[in-house]
């Protein structure tokens, strides 16, 4: 490492890292590096096993109201701090914004996700609630996913992602990027483009049948042809996405007292 990169790590801004597939992941270990070849000072702090599908839950499991995690390390990040905890990937986020694991921290990463994060599906992701979580902190976030394919290059998501970090560290404060790649190689990858949230995700959730006391639910692929400007859609079509995303907000443009009348003012009566 040159005294440059070194000094720029030294001064850098502070980055959490985290996501939903686990502290094994690759896609982790490949966004941290990315992370820190851009200049960032990362720390690492993952799930101790696979807990995609979290959304922002912040379940833990404690002792004596201690969070419970194991330092490790990672190849290649050696001198990166490294934690496996025992908690959800949102709940990592909430702690580590606030201090936990040598926060507080600048931003946060989360990623790089072993599967796509696109449409209004992502309500039901642990990696993008991982970022919504610090975002709502006022933490500025990135979370970062690879499309559906058969040769898993996590290395075009990581090299992609360091070239948005940039544009994250530009971005108001408290927004969320949302970045999916194309399971193709770097040459292959069409390009970056903005991109809208598709109305499902890669799948759409069905049910099959429904009897007494259950239901059989399945998934079928999307037709992403009503929307060709969606990230759902663009991904289909070997274009990585970017969608700018913001933290739970209040309804400002619904007029309650127009819906509901005198019952925001008037006595409650038994």
């Amino acid at each position: 490492m040159t005294s440059d990169m070194t000094e720029r790590q030294d001064n850098g801004p502070s980055v959490l890292i985290t996501n939903d597939d686990g502290i094994a992941s690759e896609g982790l270990r490949l966004l941290a590096i990315a992370a820190r070849q851009a200049g960032m000072r990362p720390v690492v702090a993952a799930p101790m096993t696979d807990t995609s599908g979290a959304s922002a839950s912040i379940t833990s499991t404690e002792t004596d109201g201690r969070l419970l995690f194991e330092t490790r390390e990672l190849p290649g990040l050696e001198d990166c701090p490294t934690y496996a905890v025992a908690a959800l990937p949102a709940y990592i986020s909430l702690v580590g914004v606030r201090g936990a694991f040598g926060g507080p921290f600048d931003y946060v990463l989360s990623g790089i996700n072993n599967g796509p994060n696109t449409g209004h599906a992502i309500l039901h992701s642990g990696t993008v609630g991982a970022a919504l979580t610090a975002a709502g902190q006022g933490v500025t976030s990135l979370a970062v996913s690879l499309g559906v394919g058969p040769d898993r290059n996590f290395a075009t998501a990581a090299a992609l992602a360091e070239r948005v970090l940039p544009c994250l560290m530009s971005a108001p404060k408290g927004t969320i990027l949302n970045l999916n790649v194309p399971d193709l190689a770097p040459d292959d990858v069409r390009g970056v483009r903005e991109a809208s949230l598709a109305s499902f995700g890669a799948v759409q959730t069905n049910i099959l049948e429904s009897g007494k006391g259950y239901v059989v639910t399945g998934f079928s692929e999307v037709d992403t042809s009503s929307e060709p400007d969606s990230d759902a859609a663009l991904l289909a079509a070997g274009w990585a996405t970017l969608t700018a995303l913001r933290p739970v907000c209040q309804a400002g443009d619904v007029d309650l007292r127009s819906l509901v009348g005198d019952f925001l003012t008037g006595p409650i009566k038994a």
